[in-house]
């Protein structure tokens, strides 16, 4: 039996070896290659061809939208399946538009990740979404905006001149949970930088141009 070869792009050692080993138990899938970044991941892809590539979408260095491009201008290009924690209606929709096969919650069962990596390799004409029914039902709604209120709130700081270490002291959460933000926020709003996404903002009004006070009214909002 030809097997689907397999590449996991993850920064979690412990999750990459764990998906690892689900895939090589499988008699009709073989993991290939392990990489904990973007560059890496494209470099990899480029010299071994996969049939399928496993990608988080929060990672150090390059963006997951700029990953996922450079990977499908492979040629032949790979089936990409998006891994995440976030269950989020607005993500689902803008990966999927760039290319991405499945887009798969880090919750998901053995089985719905087995299934989802078969079934985008063996059907090109498919996509596969492994998430709550919630979303599912979200993904067709209007938003009002595409940034949540703590994501308007770490772009706010950002517009502010704020490092990652002062935004997580002055929102009381991890420096890692700021990066998350900020890679949502960069899929989000379509672009690749902190100057690009504080300009988009401004531009559609997302932020306000003028601000007495940027930190002030930062301080009372309650953390979710």
């Amino acid at each position: 039996m030809d097997r689907h070869r397999i590449v996991i792009v993850d920064d979690h050692r412990l999750f990459r070896e764990g998906i690892a080993e689900i895939c090589n138990n499988e008699p009709d899938l073989l993991v290939i290659g392990q990489v904990d970044n973007g560059a890496d991941a494209v470099s990899l892809v480029g010299q071994t061809f996969p049939d399928v590539v496993l990608l988080d979408i929060e990672m150090p260095g390059t963006d997951a939208a700029e990953t996922l491009r450079r990977l499908l201008r492979i040629h032949p290009a790979p089936q990409v399946a998006i891994l995440t924690m976030h269950d989020d209606a607005r993500l689902v929709n803008r990966l999927m538009t760039l290319g991405a096969r499945a887009y798969i919650s880090k919750g998901a069962t053995r089985q719905e990740l087995l299934t989802a990596i078969r079934s985008i390799r063996d059907n090109r004409d498919h996509v596969m979404l492994s998430i709550s029914s919630e979303t599912m039902k979200r993904l067709d709604e209007p938003t009002l905006g595409p940034l949540s209120a703590r994501e308007l709130e770490v772009l706010e700081l950002v517009a502010a001149g704020f490092r990652n270490s002062q935004i997580a002291a002055r929102l009381h959460i991890s420096e890692g949970t700021v990066k998350r933000h900020l890679t949502n926020i960069y899929l989000k709003l379509e672009v690749d930088s902190r100057m690009n996404a504080v300009n988009k903002a401004l531009a559609s009004g997302m932020l306000a141009n003028e601000r007495d006070d940027p930190i002030g009214p930062l301080a009372d909002t309650t953390l979710w």
